[in-house]
């Protein structure tokens, strides 16, 4: 959850509408400019650095940590033996050790879920005022190109299939969220419409008499796209 919802926020903050600064060609964004007369890389490589073997930094140790507590063992559940990561297997003797009493375990324990919790709640609440920033902004951005009679943009995710309950904080996306999802779902979309369209020939062709004997398989050919159609809108909603 932790990082779906970075990812979200970091996409999101990168869509934003930007009218500060005209880009294109040979105009790239100001922020990634080089400076004049300043070099990108002003120390060049330290003398040596070619054959130097790299130290133990804290980045290389903290990768090491992250593999072994991810390590699958094997561990008793029960009657039957499973394999979880090794974090994992900490965690759950912690948890058994706090519901025996150990009151070492369960103030660790304790620590360990509310630092979690408060961690996300810090995080969703970022997401969630990116979430309005970004509705607010592009709704903006979409009259200002109404106003001027210009054909607006169209953003993705787009700012009216963003639902934002005040009242509880909630977030719902009712569209696509991402350029790919925005592929998928105009194919879906063209595929459901395509169906209502065999579905009026197939009706139009049982209205003829010519066609009786062919009537159950015209019928089975309606009842198949109407499931399409069923299905596509479980998935994207009128």
């Amino acid at each position: 959850m932790s990082d779906d919802l970075t990812k979200k926020i970091k996409m999101l903050k990168n869509n934003m509408p930007d009218r500060s600064y005209e880009v294109g060609y040979g105009k790239p964004p100001a922020a990634t400019r080089f400076t004049k007369g300043k070099s990108g890389n002003p120390r060049g490589r330290p003398k040596g650095s070619k054959n130097q073997r790299p130290a133990m930094n804290e980045e290389r140790l903290g990768d090491i940590i992250m593999q072994e507590a991810y390590r699958e063992i094997k561990v008793k559940d029960g009657s039957k033996e499973i394999r979880i990561p090794t974090v994992q297997a900490i965690v759950r003797s912690m948890s058994i050790n706090a519901l025996r009493g150990d009151h070492r375990s369960q103030k660790t324990f304790t620590d360990l879920v509310i630092k979690k919790e408060t961690k996300d709640k810090i995080q969703y609440d970022e997401f969630l005022k990116v979430m309005i920033d970004y509705k607010l902004d592009w709704e903006h951005e979409i009259e200002r190109h109404k106003l001027m009679g210009i054909r607006p943009p169209e953003p993705v995710p787009h700012p009216d299939h963003i639902k934002i309950d005040m009242a509880t904080g909630q977030v719902r996306i009712t569209g696509p969220f991402t350029k790919e999802e925005k592929a998928e779902w105009d194919k879906l979309k063209k595929r459901r419409e395509a169906a209502r369209e065999a579905i009026k020939i197939y009706e139009a062709d049982l209205k003829d008499p010519k066609n009786k004997k062919y009537k159950k398989s015209i019928e089975d050919e309606i009842a198949f796209e109407r499931q399409i159609i069923a299905i596509i809108s479980e998935r994207i909603p009128e």
